[in-house]
């Protein structure tokens, strides 16, 4: 199991939170993965649900699939959103818990929860609330939310057994989660995980599917599942990232699940 202490795990939630900063400060500039408007569209966004939000959240967008084809939430639902970014899934959300519901925004990089901050005024959505943290240590009580999102974060984090139980303990009875995220087909070897920058890459940081899932079934969730799947690096613009990609069988997967009631 992957789980980093002490500097190694800060130093790999510096190169992190400096990969994102960069996604958010230069929005146009080309990295690694795919962002903005055709990252959304290619993973699945409908062009509406883009539409309805500022241009200025989905130019920053860096998700890896659309977790909301799990169709968790509802009207007047506590949603949060572990690593919101520039507030894409957010605003999303807000619109589909309506008035009566809140969604929270989780992140640690400045530069994107300042940008979200901005998206969500602009959206006018009292409803929204962004809040520095990471999934290692989420800041809110327990059993306070009914919904669990999360896009291509989880496997970022260095110490993923206690996320885990994290996003189990904030859920309420009955809560549900919607996530989508890297896995593997094939380990990957000590020494490329040892490389701080190499995991704010999306590929290093993550597991293997099944290995995945158990850690939800650890955490306490006794029916989370795959419910759909992506070649996610196949739209990346680097050769190297979609060769490496392909050696370790990385691919998106949309996940849903629950806390037992």
């Amino acid at each position: 199991m992957v789980a980093f202490v002490g500097d190694r795990k800060d130093s790999i939630f510096q190169a992190v939170s400096q990969m994102y900063t960069d996604v958010a400060s230069c929005p146009s500039r080309q990295f690694h993965f795919p962002t903005g408007r055709p990252a959304c569209l290619f993973v699945g966004y409908p062009k509406e649900q883009l539409d309805a939000i500022p241009e200025t959240a989905v130019e920053s967008f860096a998700g890896v699939g659309y977790p909301f084809s799990v169709g968790a939430i509802k009207n007047g639902d506590r949603v949060l959103d572990i690593g919101s970014g520039s507030g894409t899934d957010v605003l999303i959300a807000s619109a589909f818990v309506g008035p009566r519901g809140k969604v929270y925004g989780l992140d640690m990089t400045d530069a994107m929860l300042s940008k979200a901050r901005a998206n969500a005024e602009k959206m006018g959505t009292p409803h929204v609330e962004f809040v520095k943290g990471n999934a290692e240590k989420i800041p809110l009580p327990d059993a306070s939310v009914d919904i669990v999102t999360s896009n291509g974060v989880l496997n970022l984090v260095p110490d993923k057994p206690k996320a885990f139980s994290e996003i189990f303990r904030v859920l309420r009875p009955g809560g549900r989660i919607q996530i989508a995220d890297i896995v593997l087909g094939k380990p990957i070897k000590a020494e490329s995980r040892n490389n701080p920058q190499l995991w704010a890459e999306c590929i290093v940081g993550a597991v293997l599917e099944e290995e995945y899932l158990e850690l939800f079934r650890a955490a306490g969730f006794k029916d989370a599942k795959v419910i759909g799947e992506l070649d996610y690096f196949s739209k990346s613009p680097e050769a190297d990232t979609r060769e490496v990609a392909a050696k370790y069988g990385a691919k998106t997967v949309v996940i849903k699940g629950s806390k037992p009631s």
